[in-house]
């Protein structure tokens, strides 16, 4: 079962929709978050690509810092800036 994903910068929703994982650096090293995972915050370190997998699709989106929330509805990130590629 898939969860809800949004990456969301200051100006606006970069992208949102239903994934089957999310892969993320953080500041304590590289994360993959998957349906079910337990509710966490994390920092994300500059400058790297947050990696969303739909299906057999992956969508690359660039992320400048900010924060990785996980709770039971999904997965948000929160970033200083973000574009998908």
């Amino acid at each position: 079962m898939p969860m809800r994903v949004a990456i969301v910068s200051p100006e606006q929703e970069v992208w949102s929709g239903d994934a089957d994982m999310v892969v993320a650096r953080t500041v304590e090293g590289d994360i993959g978050v998957l349906p079910g995972h337990v509710p966490m915050l994390a920092v994300l370190v500059r400058d790297q690509v947050v990696r969303v997998k739909v299906g057999s699709q992956e969508i690359s989106a660039g992320v400048d810092g900010g924060f990785l929330s996980v709770t039971k509805e999904g997965v948000s990130i929160l970033a200083e800036s973000a574009t998908v590629a």
